[in-house]
């Protein structure tokens, strides 16, 4: 049986460079610290001897050699483009079997949901988790042959259509889904998880 690989993405998490929105309800400083934690703990929760856990880091330099990041991890860079160029080169170049692609922002995700992602991969060549939004926080690919040309091709992302539009470039393959989760952007997000008011400013 192949290997199969779960890669995070994730971002150097200083304040201005993550999680943008959300730092503009509650300043720059607490929007990087939760990320900073929030990657931590999705971390610690998804190790898990059915599949190899890689880091996809960015900025590519400093997330290489970043402290940050549990040592023991193999991290690969991003690179450059948008989500879609980089997501791609992923799904491109990582070694033979199937690959999920998550981010580190989405709190929901446990073990079980990787896992299902990862079985329908058995009779499905992509899989996808739901955004509310109309995105997705998983695409992952069986890869018995390599990803389509095209791929993620004129996604709008950050919209409502990113997860039809990326679909739409999927043309003739089977796909499945798995549960919808949600992201964290705005405060109310945070809310909505938290089922009350945002974090205290960290010291």
């Amino acid at each position: 049986m192949k290997s199969q690989y779960l890669v995070v993405m994730l971002k150097e998490p200083r304040p201005g460079r993550v999680k943008t929105r959300l730092g503009r309800d509650i300043g720059m400083t607490t929007a990087a610290w939760w990320f900073r934690h929030q990657s931590a703990g999705l971390l610690r929760r998804l190790r898990d001897p059915r599949w190899q856990l890689v880091l996809a880091v960015a900025p590519d330099s400093e997330g290489l050699v970043s402290r940050i990041w549990p040592a023991d991890l193999p991290r690969i860079p991003q690179g450059r483009g948008d989500l879609g160029d980089r997501m791609g080169r992923i799904l491109r170049e990582m070694p033979p079997g199937p690959v999920c692609i998550v981010g580190a922002d989405i709190p929901g995700i446990s073990r079980s949901h990787i896992d299902t992602a990862f079985r329908q991969l058995g009779n499905h060549e992509a899989v996808f988790g739901p955004a509310p939004d109309g995105g997705y926080w998983l695409v992952g690919l069986k890869r018995s042959a390599p990803p389509p040309r095209g791929l993620f091709e004129n996604v709008r992302w950050s919209t409502e259509h990113a997860l039809a539009d990326t679909v739409a470039t999927l043309t003739g393959h089977r796909i499945g889904t798995i549960a919808t989760l949600s992201d964290v952007d705005t405060v109310q997000d945070l809310q909505a998880l938290r089922g009350g008011p945002p974090p205290d400013q960290p010291n």
